[in-house]
């Protein structure tokens, strides 16, 4: 198995931050969840093997030094922002996370959902959203900037792999919630065969432009078309979950 596949690192340019991105893939082909959450499936709420589960959460831990806790939430598609500075062993109700404090991973679930990592350039604290699209309908981009006391110019940001555009089929009332917020996000939906197609990656872009964030990197990677290397919920239903995760690492 290709671990640079199964577990990839996200490089801020940032000495002490160490954040990765992890596939369906696993790094370790003796240690693996079966179908349908083959085969590095992170989430506990899924219905897999709780044990497998575990085991695989042990390999991603392995990323980070033996100090370093992964902080899990519970993620309600809210715009709820928690700031930690200790790991709680529950899962916290929240859709983002910011932290201070070294060796703390905050980890994003996802299967199509947008995950967005953040840093400051000297690596005092980072930030870590499940940006779906009611969660950034909501405001949570600038709930999560208002909880980071960089200045916006000192702000790195990742944008992960999410659902593309062409497969993102949404209702009229989603398009609507995004244009009452701006207008100028009309450009982030298009249609096909009559139905709006919503641009999440896009609609992120904008929003953390419009608060003034210039240093976006983007992982242009459809989670809904890439089969064999990422989960999708609209793909799949019932399947497992991807992991974006950042730490201050010493």
């Amino acid at each position: 198995m290709n671990t640079k596949k199964a577990i990839e690192r996200i490089h801020f340019g940032i000495k002490n931050i160490v954040a990765v991105q992890t596939s369906r893939l696993s790094p370790d082909i003796n240690c693996q969840s079966r179908s349908p959450f083959d085969s590095f499936n992170l989430a506990l709420h899924v219905d897999d093997d709780y044990q497998q589960v575990l085991k695989n959460r042990t390999i991603l831990s392995g990323c980070f030094n033996n100090q370093t806790q992964i902080q899990w939430l519970e993620q309600v598609h809210s715009n709820k922002v928690v700031t930690i500075s200790a790991v709680s062993d529950k899962p916290l109700i929240a859709d983002a996370m910011v932290t201070r404090q070294k060796n703390i991973a905050l980890a994003i679930m996802t299967a199509d959902c947008l995950p967005i990592l953040i840093s400051d350039k000297h690596g005092k604290e980072v930030a870590a959203i499940h940006a779906g699209w009611r969660p950034l309908a909501a405001n949570i981009i600038a709930n999560t900037l208002n909880e980071l006391s960089s200045p916006i110019a000192d702000l790195q940001v990742w944008l992960g792999p999410c659902i593309g555009q062409a497969a993102f089929e949404i209702g009229d009332e989603v398009r609507e919630a995004f244009l009452t917020i701006d207008a100028e996000l009309v450009v982030c939906f298009k249609k096909y065969q009559q139905r709006w197609h919503a641009d999440l990656t896009l609609i992120a872009q904008y929003l953390l432009q419009k608060q003034g964030v210039t240093n976006i990197h983007i992982l242009d990677e459809c989670t809904f078309q890439q089969t064999n290397k990422y989960y999708s919920y609209r793909r799949e239903n019932k399947t497992g979950r991807m992991v974006s995760v950042i730490a201050i690492n010493h």
